[in-house]
């Protein structure tokens, strides 16, 4: 189900959204049949963003995709973040921690209820690249000085957090507490939610980079932002895609014609165009559950209207969009 009015609702009345929505509101985001238990489904993932790491507008962008936006004629886009909810244990979780991170508590914590608080049970980081991570910053003394969040990192990011300031700061003051996670071994965050991350290849300049698979009791969802050309990953997506119900995945690029004046082979995203053409012999069923994500400014996908995202519905798949929510 979509929420295009996230936004525009107080916080108590998109609370009420989530809680009161009936079974067939959320259809369209099922991968097999009706769901029935969708009124007393525990558990939730929430699209808190859908852009790159510079969100959109881009710093330095004076191309039209941004100069609207700069003026405040269209909407901003934040930067890619799920939230995580289990309504039983009343627990909510970030996966990312972005420089848009106060809007996106506060999205987060109208998912549960407006009065349990902006902090978050925990975040989940993926690697050390500035959309991803930066936003640990407004959990400091500065800003919401924040008591043991739990960080969820894998060994070289938390090496990287722990060894470079302000964020080892954030380590010694307790504001944040890092726990150790490992390739493909599952961990558990709440009574009815766990995650288990998936190294990928990406540049590593100062962490390893993985993905996620989530599970909550019912449904499970698989969590790609960023990765290099899907033929360089030991997984075949294709296989990942049978055992999940969702799968939000790198759309960085539609296609290689976005940045003329960059060398290509330098960040090597798997474009929307060669994941579409490498999945489309693929049953519509399978299809429809690649959400593509991670979406540059330059990237026509974040126009809902574009004619290239469209023709990308038309042909099975979604887009993620901010206020997208779905029930584990």
């Amino acid at each position: 189900m979509r929420f295009p009015i996230l936004n525009l609702l107080s916080a108590a009345s998109w609370t009420l959204a989530i809680l009161l929505l009936p079974a067939s509101a959320f259809r369209s985001h099922a991968s097999s049949g009706a769901l029935a238990s969708v009124p007393d489904s525990t558990c939730w993932l929430v699209v808190l963003g859908n852009a790159q790491d510079g969100g959109a507008p881009h710093p330095g962008c004076g191309r039209s995709c941004c100069s609207l936006k700069f003026a405040g004629m269209q909407g901003d886009q934040t930067v890619v973040s799920l939230g995580l909810v289990d309504r039983r244990a009343q627990k909510k979780f970030l996966v990312e921690a972005t420089p848009d991170l106060p809007r996106q508590l506060h999205h987060l914590r109208n998912c549960l209820s407006p009065d349990s608080g902006d902090a978050p049970d925990g975040i989940l980081l993926t690697h050390a690249h500035i959309g991803h991570y930066v936003g640990l910053a407004y959990l400091g003394k500065e800003a919401m000085d924040a008591r043991e969040i739990r960080v969820y990192a894998m060994p070289r990011m938390r090496f990287f957090l722990e060894s470079n300031g302000p964020w080892s700061q954030l380590v010694t003051r307790r504001n944040i507490v890092l726990e150790s996670i490992e390739n493909e071994r599952t961990f558990v965050l709440s009574p009815n939610l766990r995650a288990s991350p998936l190294l990928v290849p990406h540049r590593d300049e100062y962490s390893e980079t993985v993905g996620f698979m989530i599970y909550g009791p019912q449904k499970t969802a698989l969590f790609i932002p960023d990765i290099d050309k899907w033929e360089r990953w030991s997984h075949r997506l294709e296989t990942l895609l049978d055992s999940v119900d969702y799968a939000f995945v790198d759309g960085t690029f539609f296609d290689g014609e976005e940045l003329p004046s960059r060398d290509m082979s330098q960040i090597p995203h798997p474009f929307v165009a060669e994941t579409m053409a490498r999945l489309d012999a693929l049953p519509e069923s399978t299809r429809r559950k690649v959400h593509f994500i991670h979406l540059n400014h330059t990237n026509p996908l974040l126009d809902p209207s574009s004619p290239s995202s469209l023709s990308t519905v038309r042909k099975g798949y979604r887009i993620a969009r901010p206020g997208d929510a779905f029930p584990l």
